[in-house]
């Protein structure tokens, strides 16, 4: 059983950073494709970023440039970097893990506002 636990939401000013973790149990996070995704109120969840565990990255156009997805595989841990927040990035962070059936973890809220 993997369990996902993330950490380091908040509140921040626009133009402001963040940085999101996700601990992961299990050894199957070595092998395994990571990503954030995001859900604000009223929208469906959408991909944030992923990355492979060989370091392949894929990031959504909307953060392309501001965010940086990274993983420590010693730590089990998956990171997510959010540089120059903007109020629309305000929404629950996700941490997922691919398989089947999919891993999630339990959310953790960012909120962009001055």
């Amino acid at each position: 059983q993997v369990q996902l636990v993330e950490s380091g939401g908040g509140l921040v000013q626009p133009g402001g950073s963040l940085k999101l973790s996700c601990a992961a149990s299990g050894s199957i996070f070595r092998v395994s494709t990571m990503g954030w995704y995001r859900q604000a109120p009223g929208k469906q969840r959408e991909l944030v970023a992923v990355r492979t565990s060989y370091g392949t990255t894929n990031y959504a156009d909307s953060v392309k440039g501001r965010f940086t997805i990274s993983r420590d595989n010693a730590k089990n841990t998956l990171y997510l970097q959010m540089n120059s927040l903007k109020p629309e990035d305000t929404a629950v962070y996700y941490c997922n893990l691919q398989s089947i059936p999919p891993y999630w973890g339990q959310g953790t809220q960012v909120t962009v506002s001055s």
